[in-house]
């Protein structure tokens, strides 16, 4: 097996869906790359299968594809430009394939949602086909596996991984702790040097911290943008008339005074909490705008991480940014073992695999910053997702909003009690193990009805009256 990098699991992203969208994105600029010359194509049609077709209005799938196919990239696009960007492909009838040639674009014409065709491989499928000037024809299938992991009808590994076996390979729990225990090692130091097969320990910690400022950038944002969330809901941004009552008005200028503010702020229980409900507030509401964000491990779940590392940040005593570096790697490293032996795509999983896996990656990294042992590190993972098993994904309006966002406070919250209990607790007493609730997650989401896998046909998505595109 194949092992996979902290970083593909925990990286940049854009909102509101690594699966529906960013996913998506991915696949076209991959199919740019078959293209090749993009002067020699004729035509294109796009078609959605399964999930994408079913919500990928509501999570911006249409978006997406448009944006790829011009070339874009959702690492570095200014998220402000897409709406014009969106709208004049729509109105001119021409897409700038590439970013260099206009090719005839009907939206309604050759983008179709297939809702009712589901492909065998994974719920999310597309169909990207071009005809060329000179005859003939190309066209792949792609599917979005989650976390913005795309695999092609031709290649069944994910795309965009580097294939590498690392050292001291960790495909489950059981390898990990094997692996710290033969070696005498942390989780987040044997992480570190397994991460050392794809960059230097220097970069290891440049692209933690890296993710870190994009991290506070995003909660700042967050907490800083009034008004209502688009899509036609009508859902009020909440964090930031909280931040206001918390800080009461209490004046800043820069992030970084903001952030030096925040470690100052009372401790009392109450007022913890809100916090942390604040800062996942944030970072959800940006994804639900297109904003940019830290894709942990998935879009629709990335609040929790950040939510529980700011609460770390603030809250925790010598909570310095070699432990921002360790509680990502850790977070990273628990979460490649969901990806590799579940799934961490809702269109297979529910909820679950959003945002109980999120939560089980961000309880391994408080704990491991506390200085849990690893067997500790893993019980908290396996306690935070033992009570986020079953759990469905019913978008209402197939908008990554109700109830996403407060989801992903809950998430936050039961991953700081989870890292509580474990470093509280003896691993030895455990009865669950971490590989035991991955597998279960996974028999789980197998047996799960398929209504309440992101296709807004059941649970909350079918119960409360909307007035959106999607439904």
């Amino acid at each position: 097996m194949d092992s996979i990098s902290a970083f593909e699991i925990i990286k940049v992203g854009i909102g509101p869906s690594s699966s529906h969208t960013m996913g998506p994105w991915r696949a076209a600029l991959l199919f740019l790359q078959v293209l090749g010359d993009p002067h020699r194509v004729r035509s294109l049609n796009v078609r959605l299968y399964g999930s994408l077709a079913k919500t990928g209005r509501g999570h911006g799938t249409d978006v997406a594809v448009l944006m790829g196919l011009s070339g874009e990239d959702y690492t570095s696009v200014d998220p402000a430009v897409i709406p014009r960007r969106v709208a004049e492909i729509k109105a001119s009838g021409v897409l700038p394939l590439g970013g260099k040639e206009n090719v005839p674009f009907i939206y309604e014409r050759d983008l179709v949602f297939e809702s009712s065709t589901t492909l065998a491989r994974h719920p999310n499928a597309m169909h990207f086909r071009a005809i060329l000037t000179q005859g003939g024809v190309v066209e792949r299938i792609y599917f979005s596996l989650g976390g913005g992991f795309v695999a092609s009808d031709d290649d069944p590994e994910p795309a965009f991984t580097a294939r590498i076996v690392t050292p001291y390979p960790c495909h489950s729990g059981q390898d990990l702790l094997r692996n710290c225990k033969a070696l005498v090692l942390s989780v987040s130091d044997l992480t570190y040097l397994n991460e050392q097969a794809w960059r230097s320990r220097e970069n290891i910690a440049a692209e933690a911290l890296r993710l870190w400022r994009e991290i506070q950038r995003c909660v700042f944002h967050g907490v800083h943008r009034e008004g209502y969330l688009p899509g036609g809901l009508r859902v009020r941004r909440r964090a930031p008339e909280m931040h206001r009552r918390l800080l009461n008005d209490t004046s800043y200028t820069t992030i970084e005074q903001w952030s030096n503010l925040l470690r100052r702020q009372s401790r009392d229980f109450a007022n913890v909490d809100r916090w942390v409900v604040c800062f996942a507030l944030a970072v959800s509401e940006e994804n639900a705008s297109f904003g940019r964000i830290v894709t942990a491990p998935t879009n629709g779940a990335a609040g929790v991480i950040p939510a529980v590392l700011m609460y770390a940040w603030s809250f925790l005593d010598d909570f310095d940014e070699d432990k921002i570096v360790r509680f990502i790697l850790t977070a990273g490293e628990i979460g490649t073992l969901f990806k590799k032996n579940a799934t961490i795509s809702a269109a297979m999983g529910g909820c679950q695999a959003e945002i109980g896996v999120s939560s089980a990656m961000a309880a391994a990294g408080l704990a491991e910053v506390s200085g849990g042992s690893p067997e500790q590190v893993l019980q908290a993972a396996e306690i935070a997702m033992e009570h986020h098993l079953g759990l469905t994904c019913d978008p209402v309006g197939g908008l990554v909003q109700i109830p996403c966002i407060e989801r992903n406070t809950m998430g936050a919250v039961k991953a700081i009690t989870a890292a509580t209990i474990a470093l509280d607790s003896d691993p030895l007493d455990a009865r669950v193990s971490l590989d035991a609730v991955i597998q279960t997650m996974w028999e789980t989401a197998q047996d799960m009805n398929g209504r309440y896998k992101e296709t807004a046909e059941g649970g909350l998505a079918v119960h409360i009256p909307v007035n959106v595109p999607e439904c």
